[in-house]
């Protein structure tokens, strides 16, 4: 029989992997399937068990043959690892007890327990004398999951009742607090021989049979809902989450082949992987039982620009409003089906607009600064004429980047210089940064402004200067690193590499933060820090091919001249 497993069930499997029993091998075995079970904390089969005191330490106590594999097999989140014989016995209780009909078998962590609990095994009798009761357990999931049989027509009639939530502790005995809010088929009387049903309805602990006032009102409102507007919400959901996954596979491709960026890449598979984990908690069986994509009529509206993208900027940007989009409807959805969920895929929206900018930021900035591979920082000089004859030579010598930065002139002063340098540079080549000062960067019209940790964020510094201005961002770590793409920067400084006569520095994350930035960043980085021609090579080997420098130019007996040894050193360099 082709079975399916959750998402939640595989990651169980995968811990279970990391287990051996013995020193033989010949696959998973039940009790290896009980420690993955414990090993994914937030499924509902982890809980039910630690409810009832069971630990990876009480199992290896009784088990003392089970310990970590040396070598434990590859196994890949799509697909289950490979089974000892004796799991045979799992799946065939599981089958026995559940009645899948001609449904697909789709099995979760629940499913597992139940497989654990009700096969010929001692792992089932060292659980029933833990006190994990198989009937109670079997009764919560099939009003979680429903049977196979149930599913087969979508009528009222055949499903044998309505809509509702699970029921409270106070209304049945429960060996776990059921999740409240998530809508459920009521199994039919036939469902559960008389035995089983003089169980259930045994008398609850005393202490199981309060719930809050909260959890009330969504079981209320759940139970409000027909089989017809159940399954019209879980049409919308299963068709939004298809949508949000198609529109990050497509943008993740993008960014993956077109920007070839690994740190976003790996920021939209994070989302990708946590909406999925999100999406599985809303049962595949009750997605598919709604799914009717022959007779949807969506499919047969078409707008005209639908099948046309006007540029690539527009394909990127159409995907992640799609993704967007359709996050929103399983948010909104969420709300009445499974309340719980609403709020983080709420954060993931939130996490989804923040990617859509940087992503868009790092195209843009890798276009406007492709060909900027020296950055050189000024001073004010002594007089108003030093510098604007400094800052014309460095124009003529090819600089591509000439920053502001002084820190002991009045503001006055300071905005005298700032307007030379933009004077001298407009029409050129050449950009102008004004260091730390956006106020100034805005009166001086400036292409950009930079500034460090300890200044202005990114955030406040862009509400000051509009949409237009470059901002940089100084970085020390790869961690900062990352957030400067996050935070909307358009290039970043890394350094200090070496030491420098400019700044003094207590830490210098050298070569080797230059390393981590080229494997996995694309936005334009800039190495700083004591850098000149001795020592530009170095730099250039990690993948950096992007310089700031000072003292090495500015310092220099013939600035210009420096300039152009320097720029001599990048010419030919990768234009990332």
């Amino acid at each position: 029989m082709e079975r399916e497993f959750t998402p939640g069930a595989l990651r169980a499997l995968a811990a279970a992997a990391t287990w051996q029993y013995g020193e033989g091998s010949g696959g998973l075995r039940l009790v290896s399937i009980l420690m993955g079970l414990l090993a994914e904390p937030e499924c509902r089969a982890a809980m039910i068990l630690r409810e009832l005191g069971i630990s990876e330490e009480l199992l290896l106590a009784h088990w003392p043959e089970l310990h970590r594999s040396a070598e434990p097999p590859p196994i890949p989140l799509e697909s289950p690892p490979q089974f000892h014989p004796e799991v045979k016995s799992l799946f065939t209780a599981v089958d026995l007890y559940m009645d899948w009909g001609d449904w697909p078998p789709i099995i979760s962590t629940e499913h597992l327990l139940l497989g654990l609990a009700g096969c010929e095994h001692p792992v089932a009798d060292w659980l029933r004398e833990q006190g994990l009761n198989f009937t109670q357990l079997r009764q919560q999931i099939l009003q979680r999951y429903g049977t196979g049989g149930q599913w087969r027509s979508a009528s009222q009639e055949a499903v044998g009742g309505q809509i509702e939530a699970l029921p409270s502790p106070g209304e049945e005995e429960s060996i776990f607090s059921p999740e409240v809010g998530h809508a459920q088929i009521k199994p039919s009387a036939s469902c559960e021989p008389p035995e089983e049903e003089r169980l259930r309805r045994e008398e609850p602990p005393a202490d199981s049979r309060t719930t809050s006032s909260d959890e009330a009102k969504k079981e209320d409102a759940v139970s409000k809902l027909t089989v017809s507007t159940a399954m019209g919400l879980y049409r919308i959901v299963d068709a939004a989450i298809n949508r949000a996954l198609e529109g990050l596979r497509v943008v993740e491709d993008y960014v993956r082949f077109v920007l070839d960026d690994p740190f976003l890449v790996g920021e939209l598979k994070d989302i990708r992987h946590a909406f999925s984990r999100l999406a599985g908690e809303f049962p595949m069986a009750y997605r598919l039982a709604a799914r009717e994509t022959q007779t949807d009529v969506g499919t047969r509206i078409k707008h005209s620009h639908e099948m046309k993208r006007e540029s690539v900027e527009g394909l990127l940007d159409a995907n992640l409003s799609r993704v967007r989009e359709a996050i929103r409807s399983v948010e909104e959805c969420a709300k009445v089906l499974q309340p719980e969920l609403a709020e983080r895929f709420e954060q993931l929206r939130y996490r989804c607009y923040t990617l859509h900018r940087a992503i868009r930021i790092t195209e843009l900035s890798r276009e406007r600064l492709q060909n900027a591979r020296l950055y050189v920082l000024v001073d004010a000089r002594p007089s108003p004429d030093e510098f604007q004859a400094l800052i014309t030579s460095l124009v003529e010598a090819g600089v591509h980047v000439i920053q502001l930065r002084e820190k002991t002139l009045e503001d006055r002063l300071l905005l005298e210089r700032a307007r030379i340098a933009r004077k001298i540079t407009r029409g050129t080549q050449t950009l102008f940064i004004m260091n730390d000062r956006p106020d100034l960067a805005v009166l001086s019209q400036a292409d950009g402004v930079h500034v460090g940790q300890e200044e202005l964020t990114v955030k406040d510094v862009r509400a000051l200067v509009g949409p237009d201005m470059l901002i940089g961002v100084s970085t020390h770590d790869i961690e900062q690193a990352r957030q400067a793409v996050l935070d909307g920067a358009n290039y970043i400084g890394c350094g200090p590499t070496f030491p420098s006569s400019t700044k003094q520095f207590s830490h210098f994350p050298g070569l080797e933060f230059l390393r981590q930035v080229a494997s996995e960043i694309t936005l334009p980085a800039f190495a700083i820090g004591g850098i000149n021609e001795s020592n530009i090579d170095a730099v250039l080997k990690t993948g950096i091919f992007r310089v700031a420098v000072s003292a090495a130019v500015v310092d220099a007996p013939d600035p210009p001249g420096a300039a152009k040894r320097l720029l001599a050193k990048l010419q030919g360099t990768p234009t990332r």
